[in-house]
This record gives C-alpha cells, structure tokens and sequence, in this order.
C-alpha cells in the first residue's frame, strides 16, 4: 500500500511541477499591429501601409511602441527610394489588436476622403516593417 500511494504521488508531482515551474511567457509583450501614413503639405498623395504584424515589436511599460520613430523612418526611407517622395512626413498607428487599428485606419481615411481634395494610395504590400533596434 505504501508503494501504490508513493508512486501515485510522483505521478501527481510529475504532471504538477512542470506547469508550476514553466514560467509563463507575457503575452503582452512581443507582437504588436502596425500600419504607417505617409503625408506631405507640398502634394495632394496620401500613402496608406497595409496593417501589419510584426511580431518582435514591443510596448513599453506606459503603452507606447519602443522604437516608434525607427519605423516611421523605415517608410520614409521606403517611399523616397521606390515612390520618389521627397518630403514626407510618415506616422506609424499601432494597437496589440488589428480589429482596434482598423477601426482607427478607417477614421483617418474618412478624415483624408472628406473633400475630395486627397488622394489615397496603398503602399506596395513588398514593404515590410523590420525589427526596430534597441538602444
């Protein structure tokens, strides 16, 4: 009897202690949604960027995106060597939730459409947002 109830025992530790000892990987962390816009007050194009997911951005403690400036820059970079857009001014939109980004896409689109006096184009989907380097 003392055998049955001991090897029930490391039966039970077995399956016990490996989930308390796996440390739970913060979801919160890594992978957040990302779509840029590019503006410029000398022309009328507007430059919309997919949303996509990048999965090694992160969100500092206060919720801003490290490296936020980085990836506007990599559309800045992008639109002046392929699109030949001197000029620009790029935003990057991010949320830990695509529906929530789109929802706010959508909002500037309409923002930009009113008036008929913009014209909105789409980035070529071969852009790709990249790791943005920590300091």
């Amino acid at each position: 009897m003392k055998q049955f109830k001991l090897l029930c025992f490391l039966l039970i530790a077995s399956l016990v202690i490996p989930v308390l000892a796996k440390s739970p990987k913060d979801k919160n962390k890594y992978g957040v949604y990302i779509a840029g816009v590019s503006a410029s007050f000398s022309d009328s194009l507007v430059y919309f960027t997919d949303i996509q997911y990048v999965d090694s951005a992160s969100l500092s403690d206060n919720g801003l995106l490290i490296g936020r400036a980085q990836y506007s820059i990599q559309l800045k970079e992008y639109l002046e060597q392929k699109e030949n857009g001197k000029n620009r001014t790029c935003f990057v939109y991010y949320n830990k939730k695509k529906k929530n980004l789109q929802k706010e896409i959508n909002k500037l689109k309409e923002k930009y459409q009113k008036g008929n006096a913009l014209v909105l184009i789409d980035v070529n989907p071969e852009f790709q947002f990249k790791k943005a380097i920590q300091y």
